[in-house]
């Protein structure tokens, strides 16, 4: 059973002509990845926030199905869908530094997210809150955990990002463009984290971005989006040896070769 199946998914913003995502379908099953690739503005994180309820009140979406381990999504009250997001879904964050509240510590604001989703005292929050920076692999976990977004480095909060989404011991994880504005060697890491953790946890991946290199190096599978819409879906390996529309092979023929002179 598929952990997140998507039907005819649209999205239309008040005032447009064309929907934002159209007809859109996929499904995510439990320790899978699937990379959703495409353009800016193709609609990749629009499809993310939707699936959450996170876009705007002028945003109208319909599906099919949009349904997380069985349960039918739309329609759903705020407080269901509060339980949902970070509980079930755990969201990660294009921009951590803006993700983050910059009036809060670090340790405030994970332990926040343990306590929304687990009936526990704030000391054993706090307690989960180092729990968790230490998973997310970050450096002096104990002092990290009383600094402020501010004084960490963009790896820094994008673990703290991670360790967030974590917080609520969800079955799948969104990732919007996780290592944007990072240098190579820091996406690495990032990228290795969290295949580490969807391997440790059995986790679904849904992975928006615009970056061949990462959806080589992270996928199972592949969508390709265009305008709102599906393309082509394909096998990761499929895909890159064989690309059946145009759009992806001009996708694939824009990264510049290994060892090309830049």
């Amino acid at each position: 059973m598929s952990v997140l199946s998507v039907e005819g998914l649209c999205v239309r913003y008040a005032g447009q002509q064309n929907p934002a995502v159209d007809d859109l379908s996929f499904s995510v099953e439990a320790g899978q990845t699937l990379a959703l690739v495409g353009e800016s503005g193709s609609g990749k994180s629009t499809t993310g926030f939707a699936i959450l309820g996170l876009l705007p009140a002028q945003a109208q979406v319909r599906a099919r199905q949009l349904a997380f381990a069985g349960q039918n999504l739309l329609g759903l009250s705020e407080n269901a869908l509060c339980a949902v997001r970070g509980g079930g879904i755990g969201m990660v964050f294009q921009d951590a530094l803006s993700a983050l509240n910059p009036l809060m510590t670090v340790g405030e604001q994970i332990a926040e997210a343990v306590r929304l989703h687990h009936p526990v005292s704030r000391a054993e929050a706090r307690a989960r809150a180092l729990a968790l920076l230490k998973r997310v692999r970050i450096a002096e976990a104990q002092r990290r955990l009383d600094e402020y977004p501010h004084r960490l480095s963009g790896g820094m909060r994008q673990r703290v990002v991670i360790a967030m989404a974590l917080a609520g011991e969800p079955r799948m994880l969104i990732a919007d463009e996780p290592t944007t504005a990072l240098d190579v060697t820091i996406q690495a890491q990032i990228l290795r984290l969290l295949a580490d953790l969807q391997a440790e946890a059995g986790l679904a991946l849904l992975l928006i971005t615009h970056d061949l290199g990462v959806v080589a190096e992270m996928a199972d599978r592949v969508l390709v989006m265009r305008h709102g819409r599906c393309l082509e879906q394909r096998d990761v390996l499929d895909l890159f040896n064989a690309p059946q529309h145009p759009y992806t092979r001009q996708l694939l023929a824009a990264c510049p070769p290994v060892g090309s002179p830049v």
